[in-house]
């Protein structure tokens, strides 16, 4: 039975807060865009193996998984991830640790969570007299553009073995340290991209009634795509139709025969989804008919699900963190219709997904995620280790 309380671990990961910040920092001044991770990777791997891992690298290109066994084999087989991956971004904050790699930046805490992850095994390794059944490390690359879970199931990584139950997390710079968020539920949307092909016919600008405007066409589809939401999904529901490109003609006087949109759509629930494909298709042809053009929508073949926590797992990291920071500190209302392919793993396995307050406790300095001005509060790199260390260990029990 396990026996570590969670205020002994929040004391042996606060021992660990100057290797946890040098990690965080080193992985900051060297962050790598997705698929490209190598030199994080081969850190990961090399630690992990120092630590008794089996170690395998290029799972899904540059990814990392380590296992581990407990003191014995029987019991859950718990997938714990952690992305790796940077953003095409210019960092503007002045710090010692400033990214070193031009363009490139940790915008959204992904050096926090490999650092984070780390600690989590040493202190996973430490105890393994603590726990039983296997530990299943994954250090998933290419996050930010929602293709590294895909990459390491393909190559195998829910196998060998089969994880039973699945653990993960994100940093939050909105939120002060010293707070969790853990929802029961939905916590993240189903995401999924379309294009529209907008098809008249060209004219000079001069003489409009010549040519068939896709331009125009195009600006009223805009507009009334905006209504979907507000008219036809239930008020205490959600969803999200967001275009966010828009590309057509070449000069100021001549109509161009096509114009081509850009943009995502988001919901918690499936029929909610198939709720909004099916009114922007009715509104984009008869609109586009409308306006003697045509119009094609098509979707990504590729959507990512919504990312959805079991209660049970829910309730038993929620606990933990109330154990850890405070009943006042833990939210269970946390819900964004930002998108995480970790949706994969957690529906492959009953899993819990939380967030992690790593802002400061000053509201007016919080700076949102993907900003070039992106920062966290490292005070949040000790709790985050101790929570989800408590979790996987509970996760574990012999």
């Amino acid at each position: 039975m396990n026996t570590l309380t969670i205020e002994q671990l929040k004391t042996e990961a606060d021992a660990m807060r100057e290797q946890l910040v040098n990690t965080r920092r080193d992985f900051h001044m060297h962050p790598e865009l997705a698929f490209q991770e190598v030199r994080t990777a081969g850190i990961v791997a090399q630690r992990l193996g120092e630590l008794g891992y089996e170690v395998q690298t290029g799972v899904g290109k540059t990814g990392v998984v380590g296992l581990i066994e407990g003191n014995g084999s029987v019991g859950e087989t718990l997938l714990l991830r952690f992305d790796m991956d940077a953003l095409p971004i210019i960092e503007a904050v002045d710090v010692p640790f400033k990214s070193q790699n031009a363009g490139v930046m940790h915008a959204c805490g992904h050096d926090a969570h490999t650092a984070i992850g780390l600690g989590v095994a040493e202190l996973l390794a430490r105890h393994r007299d603590q726990w039983g059944g296997i530990a299943k490390f994954v250090f998933q690359p290419a996050e930010e553009i929602i293709a590294g879970a895909k990459a390491m199931i393909q190559d195998g990584v829910l196998e060998n073995p089969k994880p039973s139950r699945a653990l993960s997390m994100h940093v939050s710079s909105m939120e002060p340290v010293g707070t969790v968020q853990m929802t029961s539920g939905p916590t993240m949307a189903a995401a999924q991209a379309f294009s529209i092909s907008v098809t008249g016919r060209g004219a000079h600008g001069a003489s409009p009634h010549q040519g068939r405007d896709p331009i125009a066409t195009a600006a009223l589809i805009i507009n009334a795509l905006q209504t979907v939401v507000s008219r036809n999904v239930e008020p205490l529901k959600a969803g999200v139709i967001t275009i966010g490109a828009i590309h057509g003609g070449t000069v100021g006087n001549v109509i161009p025969d096509l114009v081509e949109m850009k943009g995502t759509i988001r919901s918690f629930e499936s029929e909610i989804e198939v709720l909004l494909k099916k009114r922007m298709q009715a509104i984009i042809t008869g609109i586009a008919e409308s306006m003697e053009c045509s119009a094609e929508l098509t979707f990504d073949v590729n959507p990512t699900p919504a990312t959805v926590n079991n209660p049970e797992l829910a309730e038993m990291v929620r606990n933990n963190a109330k154990a850890l920071v405070g009943p006042a500190n833990v939210r269970d209302d946390r819900r964004t219709m930002g998108a995480e392919d970790c949706a994969w793993f957690l529906q492959a396995a009953p899993g819990a997904y939380v967030f992690i307050g790593a802002g400061s406790s000053d509201e007016s300095k919080h700076v949102p995620h993907h900003s070039p001005r992106f920062v966290i509060e490292e005070d949040s790199l000790p709790i985050a280790t101790a929570l989800v260390t408590k979790s996987a260990l509970d996760l574990l029990k012999k």
